[in-house]
């Protein structure tokens, strides 16, 4: 997400090293660019035009002082004014309220609502320690109830289940019945996805609404609509009490514009992002965090929360200690790195979240690598307890095995092999005393001899 704009404010700094002073003639040329990236991301121009007023307001006059360029000045305010337009802070879900608290999931066809319902139940049962029930008055959609049934299953929340005869109002209530007879915590309600023209289902959801009193109503919205999504949300906004929106496939977005606008438009916070088709693949949206990774300074704080969420600890602390004692990584070391890499969101996450590294990013083919992920781990599945151990045994009839088994070609195990060595001489670097900071100050932003080990 991000990338178009990030590309070009990239640029656009870079343009300004070497001045010693932020002038009106300067900042009217940089701001002239600064506008073209975001109606290039899809911002709404109404945002737009306020945006660079207010930059160009704080901007002028501004004197550059000690060692600070005028590209790290104007990076300041403009990182300043992104968090503003965003909403300033995080805005948690409100759950303050007597049990059930009951939260009404809402937006147009398309837009991955269910799919959305699931991962606020995953998040809200293992971040919040909360009881969970789902349930679905989507009568319209065909397998609708299944799906999310299914998702309810997967997850292990539970599922408040509903003939699909029945109208949407009277399966609301029933779930409110039921969450409160069982002692849940919080019943999600998913609704039928609707277009905002449509006046009969804007009515149904208002009835809904006014029905099971909501503590939370949230608006799904797929950020790659761009324009289209901070119309929808606007609509939304007019026919119901909104509490907040969720962005959903921020991972399929370069532009970007739907987060810079819908808070602009709406008034209401941008709660959550679901970054890819997981149940696990949903981040709170912090706005400065956010425009962090806009401006290329990464997002250290989201991927140390991703670390702690979704890797295992034991198994990176024993390949810790392994190396501490001096002990070689080994091919099983470097499958169990791949998996944790991938439950991570892959490479193409990493990249976005490390500071100074857009232009490793433009290096790396994200998809190659993605692919590249599958194709070692199936590599190293096919070997032996002894070859994935030691694999300077693997010799040419081996390969000639192990690609067999896995699918591949011998090419493909001799790029594993090539790879992990290279992640091994890493591995080594990174295991002594401030190895750490010593190799990424060698890295120097750039990529390591051979590319990156994946």
């Amino acid at each position: 997400m991000f990338d178009t704009i990030t590309d070009r404010f990239g640029r656009i700094l870079k343009d300004l090293r070497g001045q010693g002073r932020l002038t009106e003639e300067n900042i009217s040329g940089t701001l002239r660019e600064v506008r073209m990236a975001l109606l290039e991301a899809d911002v709404a121009l109404p945002v737009v035009k306020d945006f660079i007023g207010h930059v160009q307001q704080r901007a002028l006059g501004v004197d550059v002082m000690g060692s600070l360029t005028p590209g790290q000045a104007l990076i300041r305010i403009v990182h300043r004014e992104l968090v503003s337009l965003m909403g300033e802070s995080n805005t948690a879900l409100n759950l303050n309220t007597p049990p059930p608290a009951v939260i009404l999931v809402a937006g147009l066809q398309g837009a991955g609502k269910t799919t959305t319902v699931a991962k606020l139940a995953r998040y809200i049962t293992e971040q919040l320690g909360k009881k969970v029930l789902v349930a679905s008055c989507d009568v319209y959609r065909p397998a609708a109830m299944d799906q999310l049934q299914t998702l309810a299953r997967q997850i292990a929340v539970d599922y408040f289940p509903a003939p699909p005869d029945e109208a949407p109002v009277p399966i609301g209530l029933g779930a409110l019945a039921h969450a409160r007879r069982h002692f849940f915590d919080v019943l999600i309600v998913d609704s039928a996805g609707r277009l905002h023209i449509d006046d009969e289902m804007m009515q149904e959801i208002r009835l809904l609404h006014d029905a099971i009193r909501p503590v939370e109503t949230l608006f799904v919205v797929d950020s790659m609509i761009g324009q289209d999504a901070v119309n929808a949300a606007r609509a939304f906004n007019e026919a119901l009490p909104l509490t907040g929106v969720v962005l959903t496939k921020t991972d399929g977005d370069a532009r970007g514009g739907a987060a810079l606008s819908v808070r602009h438009v709406t008034g209401k916070p941008i709660k959550f992002m679901g970054t890819g088709e997981k149940t696990s693949a949903l981040t709170p949206f912090h706005p400065d965090r956010v425009a962090s990774r806009i401006l290329g300074m990464g997002d250290v704080l989201s991927l140390i929360e991703e670390v702690e969420q979704k890797t295992d600890r034991d198994k990176a602390k024993k390949i810790a200690e392994k190396l501490q004692q001096g002990k070689r990584f080994t091919l099983n070391d470097f499958r169990e790195q791949i998996q944790q890499m991938r439950g991570m969101g892959g490479i193409g996450n990493l990249l976005d979240k490390l500071p100074g590294l857009p232009a490793v990013r433009q290096q790396v083919d994200v998809a190659k690598g993605e692919k590249e992920f599958v194709r070692f781990e199936a590599i190293i599945n096919s070997m032996t307890v002894a070859e994935r151990r030691n694999p300077d045994v693997i010799n040419g009839s081996r390969k000639k095995r192990i690609a067999g088994g896995s699918g591949t070609q011998i090419q493909d195990v001799n790029r594993l092999l090539k790879q992990f060595h290279l992640m091994q001489k890493m591995m080594k670097r990174l295991s002594g005393k401030d190895g750490m900071k010593k190799f990424l100050r060698g890295m120097g932003g750039k990529l390591p001899r051979g590319g990156l080990p994946f």
